[in-house]
């Protein structure tokens, strides 16, 4: 049995700047080991691109039911195994799936790009205004306010909304992380069964009415999904943009070259995703005895795919720890793969893409203020703030425009 040498759960490991040299050293000790965590006791990280893959794509031999999701704490089971789309099997994942789809779907999300494109230049436009601002903050409004418009969530709620999700994914403890989920899932109850009386056209209404089999889902299933749905929707796309100018920012040729218009947005919105790779894990249960990567894994062990692992895998990507924009194909597994392949995907890369293209056309300059804060999550990880002054693009000039990191 190959053990880790470090543990990959410890937040602190994602935040050091040598993190890429100690995870490429363990992935060439060997793609399988066994981590020693703090709270979930003994896993099995998978450190390469196609094990990676493999797992993800093999829902029968590594089930979803068991957690999607370290952290819970050592034989915890969570509350939502077999009711959430995260924490399901096909068909049953199919099922619960199906009725959200349309909301994310290209075809969904092209009814809504201008919507989002209005709002990130709103949003970007009030911050240039305002000249210093943190940035998590800032980027956090596009994908709010948008998920907010999905579920149909009235503007006065809005706050509570992203304050429980911060508390939900990025509290330190265990406890913490389910205290913030305690505090959405009552408001969401409130808000299901007021659409089961009066449906809307909206996300919460078509989850509140959907049938399977002609019975109409479970309350408590409902509103697991919702509030799996809002929290992934916002804190996903919120870190994943806060990492991706922080990593333009260490490459500044990288954005001359996207204002230069050099690379197309849509193949830079992959390849940050890749970089960033901010779910830096998912996890599986062994549903019988199987040997991945040399290593036998029993039924009921713990296989933790390390994400950001198998995105930075050199037998996969070429120069994978550069930040190469027009890098394609990009087949990163950021949003997953498979039949966990990320609902909201087309969503968040529209959003992802909106944000981009608000920065490049109104800021020149971009200044540290203060020194970001890294948050101590490895679900999302990313920044607690970013701190930062925004000079308009028109005061620096068009010409030999500037998108510069400042000590």
């Amino acid at each position: 049995m190959l053990t880790a040498t470090v543990d990959l759960t410890d937040p602190q490991l994602w935040a050091r700047p040598d993190v890429g040299t100690i995870v490429a050293e363990l992935r060439q000790r060997g793609p399988v080991q066994r981590t020693n965590t703090a709270e979930d006791g003994p896993v099995w990280s998978v450190l390469t691109y196609a094990l990676g893959a493999e797992v993800l794509t093999d829902a029968a031999t590594y089930s979803s039911v068991g957690g999607s999701l370290l952290g819970s704490g050592e034989g915890t089971t969570p509350a939502g195994a077999g009711k959430m789309m995260a924490l399901t099997d096909p068909p049953r994942h199919r099922e619960l799936r199906a009725p959200v789809l349309p909301y994310f779907s290209p075809r969904g999300v092209r009814g809504s790009a201008e919507r989002i494109a209005d709002l990130a230049d709103t949003v970007i436009a009030e911050a240039v205004e305002r000249g210093e601002v943190d940035l998590v903050d800032v980027l956090a409004q596009v994908p709010l306010a948008v998920m907010c418009d999905l579920l149909g969530i009235p503007a006065e709620d809005r706050d509570l909304v992203v304050s429980v999700c911060d508390e939900a994914f990025l509290a330190r403890t265990p406890q913490g992380r389910r205290g913030g989920h305690q505090k959405l899932l009552p408001y969401l109850l409130g808000q299901v069964m007021q659409r089961r009386m009066q449906p809307a056209d909206d996300l919460i209404s078509t989850l509140a009415t959907h049938r399977i089999g002609g019975k109409l889902l479970p309350i408590e299933d409902v509103v697991l999904n919702l509030d799996n749905i809002v929290v992934g929707g916002v804190q996903t796309v919120r870190h994943t943009a806060a990492m991706s100018i922080w990593a333009l920012l260490q490459h500044p040729d990288c954005w001359r070259r996207l204002q230069a218009g050099e690379v197309a947005l849509d193949t830079a919105i992959d390849e940050l995703l890749r970089f960033t790779s901010v779910g830096l894990h998912v996890l599986r249960t062994a549903t019988r005895q199987v040997e991945l990567g040399d290593q036998v894994i029993e039924a009921g062990e713990k296989v933790a795919v390390w994400t950001w692992s198998a995105d930075h895998d050199p037998a996969m990507f070429d120069r994978p720890d550069e930040l190469l924009l027009e890098r394609t194909p990009n087949r990163h597994l950021a949003l997953g793969v498979g039949v966990h392949y990320c609902v909201g995907a087309p969503l968040a890369k529209a959003e992802l893409g909106a944000i981009y293209a608000a920065l490049l056309d109104q800021v020149g300059e971009i200044e540290l203020t203060g020194e970001p804060v890294h948050n101590s999550s490895i679900i999302n990880f990313g920044f607690d703030h970013l701190p930062v002054r925004l000079t308009a693009r028109s005061a620096v000039g068009r010409t030999g425009d500037k998108f510069l990191l400042k000590g």
